[in-house]
């Protein structure tokens, strides 16, 4: 799984930091979480084709995280554009619908699917499974999460044992199949260790630390967590329904999770290390993402 940071800022743009948007290259596809103003442009600096997205995941409606999305899909329209789009949303997602078709005089020839979502299973593939819970905003914020699924162990020795000779048919038992060896049938249990945990990424959108967000992320790889402030803004953090860095942090340790990466910082600090100091104090595994940083996350 390969991620990059289009957007790391929160509600106002800066010389380094764009509005919110990130992508998520797994799985054959081509993802994108919440698409904030210039997200088209930071797509190009970080050489992804826009062509590639197959789905779009909004967290919520503020501005920042949506208002890249009219020019988006406009573009798209404009480059040829043929396959569909499915973009993901809470309630809500239908007006935005209307609005972007209502801009520009636009019209689209590319078939676009808006599905407005609660918490719980969103997709499930035969290689991951894709989840939002509803979290702490003070609008509807969802947060979203991506499991790999991982094959039982195949327990080669034990196989051979029982009489099944290297070759396909240890790809089938792998798969669940059952396969006859001299006249014996041998189950997919017989040779099947325990199931394996796979690559969880998790985003948080934007929101206050709650016990949903905690559950929601529990033994994540990685845990993309906004951190729109320090701790000497507290009471900001209260008033605007955001979290701070060590908020986020807290989150990571009770969660299990062991990698967090902060994002959605406020343009008030050009400089992150008191937001990364204070993370680091209770979660050790931490760094603060800029603006087109990417993070390959390698398959156990």
């Amino acid at each position: 799984m390969e991620i990059t940071f289009l957007g790391t800022s929160s509600a106002v743009h800066s010389y380094t930091r764009n509005h919110p948007g990130i992508i998520l290259k797994a799985f054959g596809e081509v993802m994108l979480f919440d698409c904030g103003e210039s997200t088209q442009r930071q797509l190009i600096y970080a050489k992804i084709s826009p062509m590639k997205i197959s789905k779009i995941f909004i967290s919520h409606y503020h501005g920042d995280h949506i208002l890249g999305l009219p020019g988006l899909l406009q573009s798209l329209n404009f480059r040829g554009r043929e396959k569909p789009l499915t973009i993901y949303g809470p309630k809500g997602l239908k007006k935005v619908e209307n609005a972007i078709y209502s801009l520009g005089y636009c019209k689209f020839d590319f078939p676009i699917e808006f599905i407005e979502i609660n918490s719980g299973t969103i997709l499930e593939t035969d290689e991951y499974i894709l989840k939002s819970q509803e979290v702490m905003h003070n609008v509807t914020n969802l947060a979203y999460s991506i499991e790999e699924k991982k094959k039982p162990r195949f327990l080669r020795n034990k196989a051979i044992e029982l009489g099944v000779p290297v070759g396909p048919l240890f790809g089938k038992l792998h798969n669940g199949e059952e396969v006859e060896v001299n006249g014996k049938i041998i189950k997919p249990e017989q040779v099947l260790g325990d199931a394996r945990k796979g690559i969880k990424i998790t985003y948080s959108g934007d929101t206050r630390p709650c016990e949903e967000m905690i559950e929601f992320a529990k033994n994540s790889t990685l845990l993309i967590h906004e951190s729109t402030y320090t701790l000497e803004d507290d009471d900001k953090a209260r008033e605007n329904f955001h979290s701070t860095s060590q908020d986020a942090a807290t989150i990571a340790k009770c969660s299990n999770t062991k990698r967090l990466v902060l994002t959605h910082i406020s343009t008030r600090y050009t400089d992150t290390e008191d937001l990364l100091k204070e993370a680091k104090k209770v979660f050790e595994n931490v760094e603060v993402a800029d603006d087109l940083m990417t993070i390959e996350i390698l398959s156990a």
